[in-house]
């Protein structure tokens, strides 16, 4: 059976809608491992005081916050995600920020057309791309959002090899869930990390000046059983692999994680290898 992006989306926005408590949970964790690459993803946007900011994919809104506090008064942010759900909790992290500034709005990434054309100083999406069934659609949508001489801007994970905190776990359900490899031009954690595939999609949705920034992030926590609880509780895509494994083998193939995980276990705690791109291109 083939891929099937209409359901893998439904499947997509289900698996959000119940991670998305755990996702603003785990908020902490994520801007501390995230902080930096977040960071120069709004640089690379150009977000400034007075910025009007579309963020695709927002999720919880850790990025968002970020940018509406860049934005200041002059600016906003609209914070869009295909999960209703986490965008609530979105909203609640603008309010408890005393954040005035943000919007939030349900919204399929790939269909954007709700946005006047040039509505917006710059585009940003903090791991939300790579996850997109039609990433050219995403990214056309985000330049015609845009106004002339705007910014996108987006962080990915690299590769697997880099990033072996998630692809080891990925890799094990696969295994177990006898999952075919993905094929090029599927959605993925990984489906814009290898070289030139980033550069190349932006280049195709009309982006000049397309830059790619890499930025190691290592995801640091107390312990293996701890990273195995961050991505069990909060990780959509791997419950998403899950789906083909009987829910009675499922305990087993935790278990399994969390000893590969156990490898990245130092003196200093669980140091998981992590390696995201920013990318950045002009309209």
């Amino acid at each position: 059976m083939g891929f099937d992006p209409i359901q893998y989306k439904t499947t997509t926005r289900e698996q959000w809608e119940t991670a998305a408590e755990a996702w603003d949970r785990w908020g902490p964790t994520l801007e501390d491992w995230l902080g930096d690459a977040t960071e120069r993803m709004l640089d690379a946007a150009g977000v400034t005081e007075g910025s009007r900011v579309l963020d695709v994919a927002a999720g919880a809104g850790g990025q968002t916050i970020a940018a509406a506090r860049r934005a200041g008064q002059d600016g906003g942010v609209v914070a869009t995600d295909i999960s209703p759900t986490i965008l609530t909790f979105a909203a609640k992290l603008a309010a408890d920020a005393g954040l005035a500034n943000v919007e939030t709005r349900e919204a399929d990434g790939e269909s954007l057309d709700a946005f006047a054309p040039g509505s917006f100083d710059a585009v940003i999406s903090r791991l939300g791309l790579i996850y997109f069934p039609d990433q050219n659609a995403a990214l056309t949508g985000m330049h015609r959002a845009l106004r002339d001489g705007g910014r996108v801007a987006a962080v990915v994970y690299s590769t697997p090899d880099r990033n072996a905190f998630f692809s080891l776990p990925v890799s094990i359900i696969r295994e177990r869930a006898q999952l075919p490899a993905p094929q090029p031009g599927q959605p993925g954690p990984f489906s814009l990390g290898a070289p030139d595939v980033l550069e190349t999609a932006l280049r195709d949705a009309g982006f000049t000046d397309v830059r790619v920034e890499t930025v190691p992030a290592p995801l640091r926590l107390p312990n293996a059983a701890r990273c195995l609880r961050f991505e069990r509780e909060s990780f959509g895509a791997l419950h998403q692999m899950l789906g083909g494994v009987p829910e009675a083998d499922r305990p087993a193939v935790w278990a399994e994680i969390e000893a590969a995980l156990g490898r990245f276990e130092t003196v200093d705690g669980f140091v998981g290898p992590c390696e995201l791109l920013v990318a950045s291109g002009v309209k």
